[in-house]
């Protein structure tokens, strides 16, 4: 008796019986009438009772997990339902989805054939990493007379971790692969000359570079031939987290923290397709999570685990530390990516000594992130004397942001600086320019 459930329609029934006894008090050949169909309501909740009940497993049903959830995507779950009845049934599926998602009105309602399959999706999109728990998965049954409905309960426990974000990476593989990247028109980043690593000496075909003509190889054939280089391979990327409270921040329900380790991730599996060895860290008061540069086949994996748990602890980030660690650890010129956030140039300045000794030795990128709200402020047009000072004080906020910029650029330190949804797509443009210009 625990699985039975009564129907709504039932107690629309009992309802409009009960208004009929009603009006029996005035018109009294009602009663008859009403006293006929309460029992048959009674016979029908019996029929439909035993149609359901009788039969032990009458629907089947499995929840399709993906192997791990993808942070900040959407990520599909597939429920397969197949009706065992003689009869039609009308399907209520109420999947007990993780807490974290705080969907409370999760209902959905199938009609299936008897003896047929229904199979259908929805989307789940988390929004921070770490292990998601799922509940029962509860079909409630009823048949066409849909008096009552029996619940049949599947798999009762499921949990999947919510790892950074990697359902994208094929898609940034091959815009990359083409050192194109679509953001509001096509950006085609121009190769400039070509590193001197050799690669073989082929036969001159119209379009090749005439500088490149090799006259010994040329007097030896008798044939135009030329020197054939390649891509310089195995140079050192390292991508730096910070952790701090700046990064706490949310947009879109993503952390800057977030947002980061996705555009780590992104950049990691562009790196390691071009042959560059990709190496990462997280720090705050300390450095932690030291991923070692390296092009290996596990290592986008190695990188994955290490950002898994990876959370802020909303200390203000020792830069003086980090400078330390890096020069102890990096031991070769290299591409440094800094994922960090710098709302005031007093902030930036406290810490410009330590960016500076980093960028004397090594390639250094500071990645922080414009204020989409301060950017709507300022594109919003004012109709209040409120609105314009919220302009205006965004503005501020804005031009101290260009500020930072210029300080930065002054001491050759590049920068990425963008809104938080735009991260992925401009880290790697960043990275496929320096490449392109032979900058590292």
């Amino acid at each position: 008796m625990k699985n039975l459930y009564i129907n709504t329609r039932f107690f629309f029934t009992l309802i409009g019986v009960g208004i009929l006894y009603v009006f029996a008090f005035f018109f009294p050949f009602l009663m008859i009438i009403a006293h006929i169909i309460l029992l048959i309501c009674f016979l029908a909740v019996m029929v439909d009772y035993l149609l359901l009940f009788l039969q032990k497993n009458g629907v089947l049903a499995q929840r399709i997990l993906p192997e791990k959830l993808s942070n900040g995507d959407e990520n599909p779950v597939k429920i397969d339902i197949k009706n065992e009845y003689s009869f039609p049934i009308t399907a209520r599926i109420i999947d007990e989805i993780p807490f974290q998602f705080q969907k409370r009105d999760f209902l959905i309602e199938k009609k299936i054939d008897s003896g047929k399959n229904t199979y259908f999706q929805y989307v789940l999109e988390p929004k921070e990493r770490g292990e998601y728990h799922f509940g029962s998965l509860n079909i409630y049954a009823s048949s066409p007379i849909g008096f009552v409905s029996k619940r049949f309960i599947f798999q009762k426990d499921a949990s999947l971790p919510s790892y950074p974000s990697f359902v994208h990476l094929r898609k940034y593989e091959l815009m990359a692969l083409q050192n194109e990247f679509l953001l509001g028109g096509i950006k085609k980043i121009r190769k400039l000359g070509h590193t001197m690593e050799f690669e073989q000496i082929k036969e001159y075909v119209p379009g090749d570079d005439i500088r490149t003509i090799n006259w010994k190889a040329t007097s030896k054939t008798n044939r135009l031939m030329v020197n054939q280089f390649q891509d310089e391979k195995a140079q050192r990327v390292f991508m730096l987290i910070d952790t701090g409270r700046t990064m706490k921040m949310p947009f879109n329900g993503l952390s800057l923290l977030d947002y980061s380790i996705n555009a780590a991730m992104a950049l990691s599996h562009i790196i390691l397709k071009k042959g560059d060895r990709a190496g990462m860290m997280t720090f705050s008061k300390k450095t932690e999570n030291k991923i070692a540069g390296e092009n290996k086949s596990g290592q986008l994996k190695k990188i994955s685990e290490a950002l898994y748990n990876v959370k802020t602890d909303f200390f203000e980030s020792d830069f003086n530390r980090l400078y330390q660690d890096v020069k102890y650890s990096i031991n070769q010129r290299s591409l440094i990516l800094l994922f960090t956030n710098f709302e005031t140039l007093d902030g930036l300045n406290r810490q410009l000594k330590y960016l500076r000794g980093i960028a004397k030795n090594y390639l250094l990128v500071v990645v922080f992130f414009k204020n989409s709200e301060l950017h709507t402020l300022i594109h919003k047009d004012p109709e209040s004397t409120q609105e314009i000072y919220d302009e205006i004080i965004a503005e501020k906020f804005e031009f101290e942001k260009k500020l930072i910029i210029q300080e930065l650029r002054k001491y050759g330190i590049y920068t990425v600086y963008t809104l938080p949804e735009n991260l992925n797509i401009d880290v790697i443009n960043k990275y496929l320019e320096i490449k392109a210009r032979g900058i590292l």
